[in-house]
């Protein structure tokens, strides 16, 4: 495969919808959208306030949503929930961690992803580009 690119994807959320789910389901709502890392995360950041938790689950949503969309398999295996995690690296810079099958579906394309996220007091959007790694030459020869 060419490098270039493979995919694009954004996701909007309303961040009401999000909070009226976590109503509703609770920790069963954030355990099924969020992997273990993230999990955490989402756990300190809600203890510390009830809106930042709300906006984390959100964006986390949406940025899951555009990555499906970028890879173009929507929630269909091996694309799940919990296959991708969206993660801060030290710097603040959010990255898309892969787990399990997602994760080798990935490397056999040579793709890296890149994802954009913000949020607003009811809205979370987050842009995914899926990206085709050059293939390194053929020394053999």
């Amino acid at each position: 495969m060419n490098a270039g690119l493979y995919g694009v994807g954004t996701d909007v959320c309303d961040l009401r919808r999000i909070a009226q789910a976590w109503s509703r389901h609770g920790e069963r709502f954030a355990l099924r959208i969020l992997g273990p890392a993230e999990q955490s995360v989402f756990a300190a950041r809600h203890a510390r306030s009830a809106a930042r938790g709300i906006a984390y689950l959100g964006t986390r949503f949406a940025a899951k949503e555009a990555l499906s969309k970028a890879l173009g398999l929507g929630l269909h295996m091996p694309m799940s929930w919990q296959a991708c995690e969206i993660l801060n690296a030290p710097g603040g810079r959010p990255r898309v961690t892969l787990h399990g099958a997602l994760a080798d579906w990935c490397a056999q394309r040579a793709l890296a992803l890149h994802v954009s996220i913000s949020d607003e007091t009811d809205t979370a959007v987050a842009f995914v580009v899926a990206e085709i790694l050059p293939t390194p030459p053929d020394r053999s020869a």
